[in-house]
């Protein structure tokens, strides 16, 4: 059986008033709608609800315990309006996304920040794998929003480009470094580190097999904070994101030359396309509209 709330609503303001006219001005409506809103709770529940007593309108006794009742239901509903009030002005509510690792460090914090300031109250959590992964886990719902490396495809997913990030090379400071652009030809004679895997380790590999060379690293590591350390510790030229390098070329730590043919990769937005748009998702999404190409 399902209460009417706004039924109960007006049996409650006749017991409390005792007038149906009372109740009715109360809440803006006419004295004949509350009667028909009692008359109607009264049928569904199959007793009498309120009585005359004189000139007040009094509960019956299955009014005053259905009284105790339709309080309590009153008041968690307005709990509960209470608690949703602040999700429909984004006030609060959570935000989950996926992400690589490069991303994260390197791309997100200032925009994860933006958010944060304005809905200081929303949960934010971000879980970080590669490219596959985390479109599976956007197709689980497992996230709500995911930053991607492309080429990425999955069903019911929309994919937005949101910024070009180029590859570069990076040497240590002392090294030996030719004029101009790097080419995979030079590469051949050279110790190489890259990604052990992910979508930006085949961009590289499908950059070098253009030009006809397949090289073999003399290491893959799974982090970008690796790769720079060695790099900088003189064993091996890194290809990285240019994103991940901006605080070393400001400090002339390590050596940085874009590749020629030029390399980049491109980050995108993914969403599933029935997800229901939160506040927080609309002001990633905002955010990272109006991001300029890098």
């Amino acid at each position: 059986m399902d209460f009417d709330l706004k039924q109960l609503r007006s049996f409650i303001d006749v017991a409390d008033l005792g007038s149906f006219s009372a109740a009715a001005q109360k809440v803006g409506m006419t004295q004949p709608a509350i009667s028909l809103h009692v008359r109607l709770l009264e049928k569904q529940l199959g007793t009498r609800l309120i009585e005359r007593v004189g000139r007040r309108a009094q509960p019956t006794t299955a009014g005053r315990d259905l009284l105790v009742h339709a309080r309590r239901i009153a008041e968690d509903v307005a709990q509960a309006m209470e608690a949703i009030a602040p999700h429909r002005s984004g006030a609060a509510g959570r935000l989950r996304i996926g992400t690589g690792a490069t991303a994260l460090i390197y791309f997100l914090p200032a925009i994860l920040g933006q958010i944060r300031h304005a809905m200081p109250d929303i949960e934010i959590k971000v879980q970080t794998g590669n490219t596959p992964d985390i479109l599976r886990f956007l197709e689980d719902n497992m996230i709500d929003a995911a930053i991607v490396t492309l080429p990425a495809s999955a069903r019911s997913i929309d994919l937005r480009d949101i910024i070009c990030d180029e590859l570069v090379a990076i040497f240590p400071p002392d090294a030996p470094v030719p004029r101009g652009d790097i080419t995979p030809d030079y590469l051949c004679d050279q110790p190489l580190l890259l990604y052990e895997g992910g979508n930006t380790r085949r961009l590289v590999d499908d950059w070098l097999r253009a030009s006809g060379k397949r090289l073999q690293p003399v290491m893959e590591l799974g982090s970008v904070e690796a790769l720079k350390k060695l790099s900088q510790a003189g064993l091996g030229i890194a290809i990285v994101p240019s994103m991940a390098v901006q605080d070393e070329a400001a400090s002339a730590s390590l050596v940085i030359r874009s590749l020629s043919p030029r390399l980049e990769r491109r980050l995108a937005l993914a969403l599933r396309r029935d997800k229901h748009m939160t506040a927080p998702l609309r002001a990633l999404s905002a955010l990272l509209s109006h991001r300029p190409e890098a």
